[in-house]
């Protein structure tokens, strides 16, 4: 198998981003499946896709079809992907990977026990300037790590009924916006060994903003900051004994940082060229696992999406957050 052919499940904004790396990319995109014949003709005919499904059990019933991409929102991914796991497809779970630790894990069992790749489509450690920085971190340049800090902060809307501000529908600065630091921060650190979280709530009870200091392995902390109401710097820097990182705005898309010194002085200026939005490296990357056999990840390995959700199930535990149906002594 050279390549593996695409189909993506929702047809909402994120799919339209993703479709169109894939196109740029070159890759294998072959169906699409919506709720309805409709939404479904419609995206297939904007990105050229041959075969359009008017549900989503069609899509991954598609004899045609190795791999899943599902965008839904979050509160969907673990019904959405099971789906797709039984089925027999492989799968590329939008972020973040589920609403919680339970159902992360879930998914985790069940595509080992079928020999399917689940992988949670967290774009931004595929992307250039974050390989470059792992491997400036790899050859020591940094001396000892000794913090982390990064934000995702952004001015949404505010209307009580809309996803981000809606309980039954997953909302909340964290899942959505808090995802990228939180991950970046476990990415650079590895896993925290005490959190600590701090949060605002609105009137529906999501967050508002949530702000988390975390310590990790070697006394390493990390500071993180989400908001869905304020829109902030969106940088990130890695600070270490000998030289730290700064990432510029915004740092979770292809962009520029700095190497530099304590004295001040710049020893490596990175610039991202990158065509599209970059999503289509998480679909590289998820081809050549499949195709090498590596169905438990590498870069961003399924266990550690799982331990993620769950250092996001003990933030949202320490702010006061819990979704409809979760159980009420969860964490």
């Amino acid at each position: 198998m050279t390549g593996l052919r695409w189909g993506i499940l929702a047809t909402g904004g994120i799919a339209g981003a993703f479709a169109s790396d894939l196109r740029t990319a070159g890759l294998d995109l072959v169906a699409v499946g919506s709720r309805s014949q409709e939404s479904a003709d419609a995206f297939a005919a904007r990105f050229d896709i041959a075969t359009a499904h008017p549900s989503y059990e069609a899509l991954v019933a598609d004899p045609g079809v190795d791999i899943i991409y599902v965008s839904t929102p979050h509160p969907m991914h673990h019904e959405n992907a099971r789906l797709a796991l039984e089925a027999g497809k492989h799968v590329l779970v939008e972020k973040p990977f589920t609403l919680n630790h339970g159902e992360a894990e879930d998914l985790q069992r069940l595509a080992a026990e079928r020999g399917l790749l689940v992988m949670e489509a967290m774009w931004t450690r595929y992307l250039p300037h974050m390989v470059r920085i792992r491997e400036i971190i790899a050859a020591g340049t940094l001396g000892e790590i000794r913090a982390v800090t990064a934000d995702h902060t952004q001015l949404l809307p505010s209307d009580p009924a809309h996803r981000l501000n809606a309980l039954e529908l997953g909302g909340g600065a964290l899942l959505d916006l808090g995802i990228y630091p939180i991950s970046f921060v476990w990415d650079i650190l590895g896993a925290p060994t005490d959190i600590r979280a701090v949060g605002r709530l609105i009137e529906t009870g999501a967050d508002a903003e949530v702000a988390t200091v975390m310590t990790h392995a070697g006394g390493a902390i990390s500071t993180t900051l989400s908001s869905s109401r304020a829109a902030g710097a969106n940088a990130a820097t890695v600070v270490g004994t000998a030289a730290r990182i700064e990432i510029d705005r915004v740092w979770y898309v292809p962009t520029t940082f700095r190497v530099v010194l304590p004295d001040g002085t710049v020893v490596e200026e990175y610039d991202s060229e990158v065509a599209g939005r970059g999503m289509q490296y998480q679909a590289h990357a998820a081809e050549r696992l499949v195709r090498d056999g590596l169905l438990r990840g590498d870069l961003l390995p399924i266990a550690e999406s799982v331990a993620i959700m769950g250092t996001l199930d003990e933030i949202r535990s320490q702010i006061g957050v819990r979704y409809p149906g979760e159980e009420a002594d969860r964490g």
